[in-house]
Parts: C-alpha cells; sequence; structure tokens
C-alpha cells in the first residue's frame, strides 16, 4: 500500500516478554503468521495476514519489562517537524526522532492526557499491508481521562477535523478525519473503568466471526473486557491477552443499526 496520508494510523506493534506465546496466541485468535525476527532491530518480528503485514511484535528492552501494550503509530511526512508539534502542544517525546535502518523514523510520545501513541516517517517500511480485513488493522480509538487535553492536543499536531458522534445514550464520541476520512476515534473514560487503568489508544483488528474470536481468547488464557456487542460498524469486543495487552475484534460483515449522526466541532 502506500504511505498514509499525514495522521492516518499507519502501524501497530507490541512488546512482549513472551514473545513465542505472544505468536502463539494472536495466531490462534487473529490467523497471523510471522516472518523471521530481525536480531539487528531487537529481533523484531512481523505479523502477516494473508501473506501482508499487518503489525509486529518484539521483546522489551533489558530493564523495560512494562505491561505489554499495543502501540499505534500515525504517519508523518517529517518526524522531526511532529516531535516539534508535540511538544509544542504538552505533549512529551518518551523516544526519537530515532532512524530505523532504511526502514523510516520513529517517534514514541505521549498527550497531555498521558496516552502513549507512534509517529511513523515511512522510508522502505511504508506500515499496513491490509486494513480493514481479516487479521488487519481495522480501526482505533484514543481512551482518555481528559478529552479536553485530547481534542486540543491531536488537531494541533496532526491535520484533524474533529466531529462529535451522537449516540442514545449521548456518551463523549468525537471522531477525528483526515479530509473525508474518518481515521480515529476520541471516548472519554468514565467511571466505569478502573483508577488503575491508564489512558491508552485501542486498537481493533478484523475477524470472520466475533464470537469465535472471543471463544479461543478464553481458551487460550485471555479474557473478555467488553462486549460481544452488535453495532452499526460491526459486532466487536473487547479483549486482553494472556501477557496484559487489550485489543478489540470486529467483524464488519454483521454490521446492525443505522449508523450515526457526526455533526462537525466548531
Amino acid at each position: 500500500m502506500a504511505v498514509q496520508p499525514e495522521g492516518a494510523p499507519c502501524w501497530a506493534d507490541a512488546m512482549f516478554t513472551d514473545v513465542e506465546g505472544a505468536k502463539s496466541f494472536y495466531g490462534d485468535v487473529l490467523g497471523w503468521t510471522f516472518g523471521e525476527a530481525s536480531s539487528e532491530f531487537g529481533d523484531y518480528t512481523e505479523a502477516y495476514a494473508d501473506g501482508k503485514a499487518v503489525a509486529a511484535v518484539v521483546p522489551p528492552m533489558p530493564g523495560a519489562e512494562e505491561q505489554s501494550a499495543w502501540c499505534l503509530y500515525f504517519a508523518s511526512p517529517d518526524a522531526e517537524a511532529t516531535a516539534r508539534k508535540i511538544r509544542d502542544n504538552g505533549g512529551e517525546v518518551m523516544t526519537g526522532p530515532m532512524r530505523v535502518g532504511d526502514f523510516g523514523s520513529m517517534v514514541l510520545a505521549r498527550d497531555p492526557g498521558g496516552v502513549v501513541f507512534g509517529v511513523w516517517q515511512a522510508g522502505t517500511h511504508e506500515g499496513f499491508q491490509a486494513r480493514g480485513a481479516t487479521g488487519a488493522y481495522c480501526w482505533s480509538e484514543v481512551f482518555t481521562r481528559d478529552p479536553a487535553a485530547s481534542d486540543a492536543f491531536f488537531p494541533a499536531v496532526f491535520p484533524y477535523r474533529a466531529k462529535t458522534m451522537e449516540t442514545p445514550d449521548h456518551m463523549d464520541f468525537r471522531v477525528f478525519h483526515v479530509g473525508d476520512d474518518p481515521v480515529l476515534g476520541r471516548m472519554a473514560m468514565t467511571d466505569e473503568f478502573l483508577p488503575e487503568v491508564p489512558p491508552y489508544i485501542n486498537v481493533y483488528f478484523g475477524v470472520d466471526d466475533c464470537d469465535a474470536a472471543v471463544a479461543k481468547t478464553t481458551e487460550r488464557g485471555g479474557a473478555v473486557l467488553w462486549g460481544p456487542m452488535d453495532t452499526p460498524f460491526g459486532r466487536f469486543a473487547t479483549l486482553r491477552d494472556p501477557q496484559g495487552a487489550s485489543f478489540s475484534v470486529i467483524d464488519m460483515s454483521t454490521a446492525q443499526g443505522d449508523m450515526p449522526t457526526m455533526t462537525d466541532v466548531p
């Protein structure tokens, strides 16, 4: 696929203490296969769906054995310039900008509300080779306890236009667009989230059967955090893998209900 426009999600990866366990789990739940580990880049290992690169897994750096979590990267034509925007708008640059061989340049950052994300300036690695398909990235949402901070930050760093999604239960949900394309959701974390749950970005991967993916997750020692639930976008569930990384699965072929109304944010 071609390089994604600035601000579009373009890649996802996660660190796992037990990489072989993660490969086995996601191979079962999402049908992924895996390439050879790149020892030059910390045993970074790409995952494939139907032969196309869709994500990667990697062991943690020595001394950085933190909770496993998925990290979503946003496309940038200039990682240095994006890093400056992150700092200028109250965010924190945690790593980089850093050149990764000929593959591209990366930044790891945190928004003012504590949401961790990545920035990727493509070189030979352009990002997702498949999207919206079985086993591939489909959607993502920022979950934040400080929605006002995230709402100001992300459109200041990336060329986003924000819309509010009108829902029957009046939940606080926005959708950021690049041009006319919706690329990222933003959900306010309510009291339903335990205080120890940090803000994060929830990444959705496509499946052929949401309920089967849920059953396989629990069979393999993972947990169901939410759902399964039918929506106008598809039947989805939010899951946690055995090493603690949360993610969602969605079967977009089983969408039910009317699409919600979107209104431009002034």
